[in-house]
């Protein structure tokens, strides 16, 4: 599993996961689409986590900076 999401992607992830994962309990009680809403945010949280997203495999993407050898 080769790491495909550079630090930036990873902070947009988890910021944009918490936020999905609060407003499906905002209020105390779950809003209406929880479960996708919900799933997303922790999807989100999980890649950002692993430094690897399935997704952009399969389209080729790659926002992890080459380190330079030098």
């Amino acid at each position: 599993m080769t790491r495909n999401v550079g630090l930036i992607d990873q902070y947009a992830r988890i910021v944009i996961g918490l936020a999905l994962i609060a407003y499906t309990v905002k209020d105390g009680s779950l809003g209406a689409g929880w479960l996708i809403v919900g799933t997303l945010g922790f999807v989100l949280i999980a890649t950002a986590l692993l430094s690897y997203c399935p997704l952009y495999t399969l389209l080729g993407v790659n926002t992890r900076q080459k380190s330079s050898s030098v």
